[in-house]
């Protein structure tokens, strides 16, 4: 009944659905890759982000460059805001908001400076493109505590003057036309004394591990179902062929049986009237004859 599926076509068949299961399993394990990787991040900002914080003096290579599970690390610092070089950063939603973000450089007392990110502010409505005002961080000596955060690339994008399209550290270190470190910046947590007005707080990064399980489980079972939907049409296909089989069978049956009809002995005829004319039964019986006729040569 199957014989059929050792043919060339069939074995066609078998190739392309292995071909399409690994494409389905590859791209189920890279979806179970990108889970694996929200894990991981998740748990960075578990372990870290209400974390105690570090003294600068114990965080001070993580500015220069920051492993990623030290990401969202709290760093206590101490010295001065430079107010006078306060950057804004271009394209910050918040809560599906436009705005900008407040960056600060701000020099520690062993003269390192690092860029802190003060928080968010809306876009401005007396000026486009800018927010109206900006607060200013606190004068004088201040601590600071600002989580670790890495740089952002660079944008093909430009900038008005004393904006920038991202948080690019070398690039910002252009800019301000100093050294400032490269390797990461802080978002501000807290600082002491505060001051009067701030930006809003940035938010608390979202735990979410996202659909990658699902989607993962998904393209393995499309890789099922192709062999699902093979063994569906050679089921199919037999069944096809066994109709075809018995409707040959019946053909042959009824074609042997108009044969041997079309040699049958001829009808008994009947006494004609006397006045020659046929009888009813003998116009009858010329009728049959000749349907019968009419039907073995067709």
């Amino acid at each position: 009944m199957y014989r059929f599926l050792m043919s060339t076509r069939w074995f066609g068949w078998l190739a392309l659905v292995c071909v399409f299961a690994l494409a389905c399993a590859a791209l189920g394990n890279w979806q179970m890759n990108r889970l694996d990787e929200a894990k991981a991040a998740n748990q960075i900002v578990e372990n870290n982000y209400d974390a105690e914080p570090l003294a600068f003096s114990a965080a001070e290579g993580f500015f220069e460059q920051l492993p990623e599970q030290q990401e969202w690390t709290p760093v206590l610092m101490r010295g001065e805001y430079l107010t006078e070089d306060t950057l804004i950063a271009r394209n910050r939603p918040l809560n599906g908001r436009p705005g900008y973000e407040v960056l600060v450089p701000f020099r520690t007392d062993s003269g390192d400076v690092v860029l802190i990110d003060r928080g968010w502010l809306p876009i401005g409505n007396e000026h486009a493109g800018r927010p109206d005002t900006v607060p200013a961080p606190p004068a004088g000596t201040v601590e600071v505590t600002a989580r670790l955060r890495a740089g952002e690339p660079t944008l093909d994008r430009g900038a008005p003057e004393g904006q920038v399209a991202s948080i690019d550290l070398p690039h910002i270190q252009e800019l301000l036309g100093y050294d400032v470190a490269t390797g990461a910046y802080g978002a501000l947590a807290a600082e002491s004394p505060a001051a009067a007005e701030t930006p809003a707080a940035l938010e608390r990064p979202v735990l979410d591990e996202g659909n990658h399980l699902s989607y993962s489980l998904q393209w393995f079972a499309f890789g099922v179902l192709g062999f699902v939907a093979l063994v569906w049409a050679a089921r199919q296909q037999a069944r096809i062929n066994r109709e075809d089989r018995e409707e040959r069978a019946e053909a042959e049956a009824a074609g042997l049986e108009v044969k041997h009809s079309a040699y049958r002995a001829p009808r008994r005829k009947t006494p004609s009237r006397r006045d020659g004319a046929p009888t009813d039964e003998e116009m009858e019986d010329a009728y049959l004859d000749a349907l019968e006729d009419q039907r073995s040569r067709g």
